[in-house]
């Protein structure tokens, strides 16, 4: 038996999901239009695992989404995750953001899934996915014009989910286009994908691992005081 904690941090969605042998016993998370992550996320550990009746001392190990996303989010998750590694002695996993939010839904075969992460302006981070949530094409940070993903369009049915969909409804016009809303990343679809790398042992160098920004951290400028 694997117990696996799963944390995600990457987006407003605060998330915690306790599984064992891939599938989810407790799930604690809250999208409350903030980043509520630096104040919720261990009570939410602690409340997962009571949820699920176990402690830390049952943990197999810790899988954390490794971005993109929030750069101040996904710090928050990945100093947790390895923080828990280094005190219980315990394998560290790291699953991309948007293949566990591609699992969010089910689609046909013929279909895709694109899930999109807020990059701000009209930039998105996003890949896309067959039926079979294989990746076929890689993630990267892509601004949205009337023709974006124009060539897949032609050919297929495309869902966009994740909170960076929102803003490409009104640019984005085609026949084959779903929008779905109300989608964020989960602990929750992280479940299955971790222990799938607890099986193969693919973990993650606790001391050297870094989340995966895509794009470099820019500060914004402080306000001027009045």
């Amino acid at each position: 038996m694997a117990v696996i904690l799963n944390i995600e941090t990457a987006t407003k969605n605060c998330s915690v999901c306790v599984a064992v042998d891939g599938v989810a016993k407790s799930i604690i998370e809250l999208n409350e239009g903030q980043f509520s992550h630096a104040e919720k996320l261990h009570t939410f550990i602690l409340e997962a695992l009571q949820n699920a009746k176990l402690t830390m001392q049952d943990i197999d190990a810790v899988a954390v989404s490794k971005g993109p996303g929030s750069y101040t989010g996904l710090r928050i998750g990945v100093s947790a995750a390895k923080g828990l590694c280094f005190a219980l002695d315990k394998p560290l996993i790291s699953i991309p953001t948007l293949d566990s939010l591609a699992q969010a839904i089910k689609i046909k075969k013929g279909e895709l899934i694109v899930p999109m992460i807020d990059a701000r302006r009209l930039e998105v981070y996003c890949a896309v996915y067959n039926n079979q949530y294989q990746l076929l094409k890689n993630t990267t940070a892509k601004v949205i014009n009337k023709d974006a993903f124009s060539s897949l369009l032609e050919g297929h049915r495309i869902y966009f989910l994740g909170d960076g969909a929102d803003k490409c409804k009104t640019v984005i016009n085609h026949p084959n286009t779903v929008f779905l809303d109300n989608y964020y990343p989960s602990a929750k679809e992280m479940a299955r994908i971790s222990f799938e790398k607890f099986n193969q042992r693919a973990f993650e160098d606790v001391a050297y691992f870094e989340p995966f920004y895509l794009k470099d951290f820019v500060a914004g400028k402080p306000k001027k005081q009045v």
